[in-house]
């Protein structure tokens, strides 16, 4: 007989209409035939079993050396989705694109509007917006390292597709375009001035619309991609959303510092964490229950993931639900079955997960 395990993670194949997910513990199913796909990437998708109408979708894109489902277990992303409904996607790098599974921020080809990663990443937006019925108001993209270079590249080639974005230790859009190139950047050397960096953003796309709003977050003590670059972000941000980089509003929290750009309409347009004395990495709160340290995924006593989510309106207040499944239930409604009715073998698997409590 089969386990409850082995039955979820047949639900979550048939949910996302994919074969063969990894061996993830179910919580993921990876996503095929989203597109073209010129960056040659992978993908993964978390769908809660339980999902509220019109869900938010968050894009989540790993550093270095990480994996999808590596950086999931060290930032939490999908256990908070299961809490509160919303959906979470992972590109997830290839070997063959980069030995070290960093996201290729510093490649031409790969982070020009319409070509190869940055264009592997928007179709796979739109596969799972039209799949599950996300509102397209509400796409937010993060990611950490290369990956919050990538999340970088993803504002400023798509902003009409984002409401927000949250770059973790990342680099500015554009600076590099070499291997030697990005590690002179992520020392701090050859950083373009501000005007320069504002022309970057401007060229990446022909938008005349609303810009995402956006939160850095940066160690003090990074020394793979050093402090500088969240500065340098910032100022790339400012001409967009009509900012002067003299006005803000400066805030200490526990162990890190908080500087606000508000827009015209008093809207917090750009955030920028500054981490006290933490190394490279994403700061997480272990006691929270959103993530676990790792490397790169470091314990600060900051969870960098709920303080994202809260901004970006993802949950009504930082208090977890109990029971995350049970919490608001006449909020969230079944996963739609796109592929066939419910009937057979999945009618007897569904029927098994509400006689245990599971499914509703």
């Amino acid at each position: 007989m089969r386990t409850i395990s082995d039955t979820i993670r047949r639900l979550s194949k048939l949910r996302a209409g994919v074969a063969n997910p990894e061996p993830d513990g179910g919580r993921f199913a990876s996503i095929a035939d989203f597109g073209s796909n010129p960056g040659a990437l992978d993908g993964k998708v978390h769908v809660p079993l339980l999902l509220k109408s019109k869900p938010a979708l968050v894009v989540v894109l790993h550093g270095c050396t990480q994996t999808a489902v590596g950086y999931d277990a060290g930032s939490g992303w999908t256990r908070l989705a299961d809490e509160h409904g919303f959906v979470a996607l992972f590109p997830q790098q290839r070997h063959a694109n980069n030995p070290n599974l960093c996201f290729n921020w510093f490649q031409p080809g790969d982070i020009t509007r319409g070509h190869g990663e940055a264009h592997s990443i928007r179709q796979m937006i739109h596969h799972v917006v039209e799949r599950y019925r996300v509102d397209e108001q509400r796409i937010f993209v993060t990611g950490l390292s290369a990956g919050g270079a990538m999340a970088n590249v993803m504002l400023a080639t798509y902003p009409e597709v984002f409401a927000g974005g949250a770059i973790i230790a990342g680099l500015p859009y554009g600076t590099a375009a070499s291997v030697p190139q990005a590690f002179d950047r992520m020392r701090g050397h050859g950083i373009p001035k501000a005007v320069h960096l504002q022309s970057l953003l401007r060229s990446a796309s022909s938008h005349q619309g609303r810009w995402p709003s956006i939160s850095i977050w940066h160690g003090t003590s990074d020394a793979t991609v050093v402090h500088s670059n969240a500065r340098a972000i910032a100022q790339q941000w400012m001409a967009v959303h009509k900012l002067d980089s003299r006005h803000s509003i400066l805030e200490d929290g526990k162990g890190y510092s908080l500087q606000t750009w508000t827009d015209g309409e008093g809207r917090p347009a750009i955030k920028s964490y500054t981490i006290h004395g933490m190394a490279h990495g994403t700061p997480i709160d272990a006691a929270s229950g959103y993530g676990h340290p790792a490397p790169f995924m470091l314990d600060r006593g900051v969870s960098s993931t709920e303080i994202i989510a809260g901004a970006w309106g993802l949950i009504t207040s930082f208090e977890r639900q109990a029971e995350p499944l049970e919490a608001r239930a006449g909020d969230f409604r079944p996963i739609p079955n796109e592929t066939q009715p419910v009937s057979g073998v999945q009618k007897v698997i569904e029927d098994a997960l509400r006689s245990a409590g599971l499914m509703r």
